[in-house]
């Protein structure tokens, strides 16, 4: 079967209020401005309404995705939303999206690979499409409501977390040198006890003990050796490029896993890369998880950053730790 998958659309979606950096000065009564603008370049992120949840942000990225792709729910064959932050533990997220969206003809599922989900669900979403005629049109959302599950004193997670959803459609296309051209995916469980929601599911069970302890929210565990990130990406994004027997420096975008700018700029220095071609949004979005990637590539598409024919690599990481590349002809 000669058929590959190409973005033929893209949305994206945050909430409308905004919380300043002055905001966490006032909350945790001490000055943590100065280092998120300098540290991770975050001024500004959003955050859900309380009557606001996961789907709610998936439904508005998916019909600006819908619309720039120029298509209707009914021609989705199936939709894939990438979160750990899910509408419900069970049923899936999907299913509701599904069902609101009025995508009649879809089957759905949930993915979680934490923050490198997207990309995760991007490479799923492209094996169906190039291994079944069955699908033709697939909807792929990062979707991240985190604000629901930050302690509102705890200054590490706190400050950085925000909300958002962002979407493309893939179809089908004939013209292999289109779309999809290589991905990877790797993991580190080493590490799956270091940063995470540890309570409320079958390990830990909601209980008063549990709710004291605050492992219903988001945690930092343990701290990460800084280097990871760069090195990891830096070595997928080499490994890709010798996949397609193409020079790193041809690559148009890299879109990255936007929870630190200085491991952004770290990863493209290493690759002798301009800065520049890492487009970044957590200046005023802060970190959205599984939703960066997609929120990041709408961003630089509309403002034409991002043109047709131009070579994409998407890298992401996560809990777990998981970590997904692809490159795309978009």
């Amino acid at each position: 079967m000669t058929r590959n998958a190409r973005i033929s659309g893209t949305g994206s979606y945050a909430p409308e209020n905004i919380y300043k950096n002055a905001y966490f000065d006032d909350l945790l009564q001490q000055d943590v401005s100065e280092w998120l603008e300098q540290n991770v370049q975050i001024f500004e992120r959003r955050w859900c309404d309380p009557d606001q949840s996961t789907a709610d942000l998936c439904m508005q990225a998916a019909h600006k995705a819908l619309e720039s792709a120029q298509l209707s729910a009914e021609q989705l064959d199936l939709i894939i939303i990438a979160t750990d932050t899910p509408e419900y533990i069970s049923p899936s997220t999907a299913s509701k999206v599904q069902y609101q969206l009025g995508a009649v003809n879809a089957g759905t599922f949930d993915m979680n690979t934490a923050c490198a989900g997207f990309v995760t669900a991007l490479d799923t979403a492209t094996k169906y499409i190039k291994s079944d005629d069955q699908y033709s049109h697939i909807l792929v959302i990062g979707a991240y409501t985190m604000s629901k599950l930050l302690n509102m004193q705890d200054k590490k997670t706190v400050t950085l977390f925000a909300d958002g959803a962002g979407a493309v459609i893939l179809s089908a296309t004939d013209d292999l040198k289109d779309g999809f051209q290589a991905s990877e995916l790797r993991t580190q469980g080493q590490y799956c006890d270091w940063m995470g929601i540890y309570g409320g599911a079958s390990h830990k069970p909601i209980s008063d003990e549990v709710l004291e302890h605050k492992d219903h929210l988001l945690k930092f565990v343990k701290k990460f050796p800084p280097e990871l990130n760069p090195t990891t990406w830096s070595d997928m994004a080499l490994k890709l490029a010798s996949r397609l027997n193409v020079d790193i420096a041809s690559v148009d975008q890299f879109l990255i896993t936007q929870i630190n700018i200085n491991s952004i700029f770290e990863t493209m220095d290493i690759l002798e890369v301009p800065r520049e071609r890492a487009h970044t949004i957590m200046h005023n979005f802060g970190y959205t998880g599984s939703a960066c990637i997609p929120m990041a590539l709408d961003d630089a598409v509309s403002k034409g950053k991002i043109k047709r024919g131009d070579l994409l690599f998407f890298i992401g990481s996560g809990g777990g730790l998981a970590f997904a590349s692809a490159a795309f002809k978009f």
